[in-house]
């Protein structure tokens, strides 16, 4: 297998949005290394992507538009920084996107409640708008759901959407002494889990040759004895560039298959659940490519600013640790 190829596909068959894409950037390789980029390094590190000059500058022109990030000048030159309010947002998101998919369950369910109507429509769209994002589900009207809330998280959104003290936020267990359902019954009443197992199995699909390949190429790279592997392999080892385009694409789709995915805990799960072999699989190619990738991120980065700090500590922390 050509990884050229299987990166050339990737691209024409599921091109990723541009601003999407620098999104996953910023998130993946930006932040770690302070989280502001100057243009002329931004522009670099789009380019294998097939996105231009003009469609960067649109793309981060929207982005600051929303609140994600600010822009600074210096003479004609310009940066681009994750905004405070959005860097809590940014550092949640992809410690989720890391981390391994094993919450359990303790029986009990977080409920939001709008009870006396303290909120107005503006604010209650917008609780919803981000309660879904976290995963939750519109248990009845007005009241939404989750079955594994992280509390934190939790607390730091009613903060930031200025609705802190306004909602009935309890934790709820269902009555032995009373017959009811079981509460493990909301799940298929609130979440398609089985469109979330779809897209975990296309992820699998798509990534699993690319594993293969880079398994291959690292066998014949170290001169083990000839086998099949050398088949498989691609046809040279990966360039720092390309290395960084395969850990990006992976992280895009990686992260796109987890926005739909209410993090529910593994004993509401189906048995076997394909994330799990997902996370493992973005775990075993990002372990094989994430130190080539950060040699072109820290080259492209010190292009603009030879003072542009390498990746903090927190990074290697990802996948349960970057050895």
């Amino acid at each position: 297998m050509n990884c050229n190829d299987w990166i050339a596909g990737f691209l024409a068959s599921d091109p990723p949005r541009s601003k999407s894409l620098l999104v996953t950037i910023f998130g993946d390789a930006i932040l770690p290394h302070g989280g502001m980029v100057w243009l002329g390094s931004l522009i670099e590190l789009l380019a294998p992507f097939g996105v231009n000059d003009r469609l960067l500058r649109t793309s981060v022109f929207r982005l600051a538009q929303e609140g994600w990030l600010g822009a600074q000048r210096d003479g004609r030159r310009a940066s681009y920084a994750i905004t405070p309010d959005a860097m809590a947002r940014f550092v949640h998101a992809y410690r989720r996107i890391y981390a391994p998919p094993n919450v359990h369950w303790d029986g009990s369910w977080t409920l939001v409640l709008n009870g006396d109507g303290a909120l107005n429509a503006a604010e209650r769209a917008a609780v919803r708008k981000e309660l879904l994002w976290e995963g939750y589900s519109v248990i009845a009207p007005g009241i939404m759901g989750h079955p594994a809330a992280d509390a934190a998280a939790l607390d730091e959104l009613l903060t930031r959407l200025g609705v802190a003290g306004k909602l009935f936020v309890v934790q709820g267990k269902a009555m032995r002494q009373v017959s009811a359902r079981p509460l493990s019954d909301l799940v298929a009443e609130g979440w398609d889990v089985a469109a979330v197992a779809d897209g975990y199995t296309r992820f699998i699909a798509q990534f699993q040759p690319l594993l293969a390949a880079l398994h291959a190429t690292a066998e014949v790279a170290g001169g083990l004895p000839a086998t099949s592997a050398a088949e498989h392999a691609c046809d040279a080892p990966l360039t720092p560039e390309k290395a960084f385009v395969v850990r990006t694409l992976l992280v895009h789709a990686y992260r796109r298959v987890q926005l739909h995915d209410p993090q529910l805990p593994v004993e509401l799960l189906p048995t076997p659940w394909p994330g799990a072999l997902a996370y493992e699989l973005a775990r075993a190619i990002y372990l094989l490519v994430y130190a080539a990738a950060e040699q072109h991120i820290d080259s492209a980065l010190r292009r603009e600013d030879a003072a542009a700090p390498t990746a903090e500590a927190a990074f290697f922390d990802r996948f349960g640790g970057l050895a």
